[in-house]
């Protein structure tokens, strides 16, 4: 009698999903929100990302090379890299500026951790603050949207942070993009799009950006005025870079935890950090130290939110 019975190595479930394939769609996710950011800033929007993204792809590739490893630069992650870097600085700023942060990105946020699938920091949220703690003058100065006039720091949460009134911007103008900020970050709408786009798709869940954008309007509800419960939580949700940070950063599959409680907290953990920044803290946003921090503390959230050995107690 014939045997039917194959025992072999896994994986046994086979999808035609693939690494490349869904670092394209996350990819292919993030241009509505480049789209926007040329619209909104131009063609030096536009410029910036492609410099980062040659920047991050060529960096990937020698650090290959040099380690004869196998050619992985075009599989989309340093793509990926690229633009998020790019979408967490101003239009504005000189060329040279992508470049380093991309080299910094790639070489000591990734490749020095073994490559893809071995980094515990998000790459691109590594070379923005090393760019951040190195060039400070370009990356709080920023261009006036719709305007080819000079420079101005005037954010929205720059302007909180100042004690400045806000009567200016409506909420509108914060969800369409009609503010200063950083490429990728200013409009919601696009943001949202793209979001859908990997919603949809299954390549992130809810858990993460559900409980870091609800963490962050709660505590600011909370504690975001002079008197408790009174402060402008939908502001905080529309300004910097939270919805930017909520589905394209904090989903990173690799620095954030596998089960879906631990996801949970570390969605929470996020948007406590990100709140307590904003609010305290001396700069006015908060989401890539936030992250950046909970990147870290992955590692003990799936050691205590690991699913039970079936048949264990």
């Amino acid at each position: 009698m014939k045997n039917n019975l194959i025992v072999s190595g896994s994986p046994h479930i086979h999808k035609e999903e693939s690494i490349s394939r869904i670092m394209w769609t996350v990819a292919a996710s993030l241009v509505p929100a480049g789209i926007a950011g040329v619209i909104i800033f131009g063609l030096d929007a536009l410029w910036v990302t492609l410099v980062a993204v040659i920047a991050a792809v060529l960096t990937e590739l020698v650090f290959e090379i040099w380690g004869k490893k196998k050619i992985t630069a075009l599989d989309g992650s340093a793509v990926i890299t690229g633009i998020i870097l790019a979408f967490n600085l101003p239009p504005n700023v000189p060329l040279w500026l992508p470049i380093v942060g991309a080299v910094f990105s790639i070489a000591i946020g990734k490749q020095v951790f073994g490559g893809i699938g071995q980094n515990i920091f998000n790459p691109a949220l590594v070379g923005r603050v090393f760019l951040m703690a190195s060039w400070p003058k370009y990356m709080t100065t920023f261009a006036k949207p719709f305007s080819c006039d000079a420079v101005t720091g005037a954010t929205p949460l720059a302007l909180l942070k100042e004690g400045k009134l806000l009567e200016h911007i409506s909420y509108l103008d914060l969800f369409l993009g009609k503010r200063g900020g950083c490429i990728g970050e200013v409009c919601i709408l696009a943001l949202l799009v793209g979001a859908a786009i990997l919603l949809i798709r299954g390549y992130i869940t809810w858990h993460i950006p559900a409980t870091y954008i609800f963490t962050t309007a709660a505590f600011t509800y909370i504690f975001g005025a002079p008197q408790l419960f009174g402060g402008d939580w939908l502001f905080h949700i529309l300004s910097g870079g939270l919805i930017l940070g909520a589905f394209f950063m904090a989903t990173d599959y690799v620095a954030t935890p596998l089960t879906a409680r631990g996801q949970l907290i570390f969605g929470v953990g996020c948007g406590l950090l990100t709140a307590i920044i904003r609010l305290w803290g001396g700069y006015p946003e908060g989401a890539s130290y936030a992250i950046l921090m909970m990147n870290a503390a992955t590692p003990f959230i799936d050691r205590y939110t690991k699913n039970r050995i079936y048949g264990t107690r």
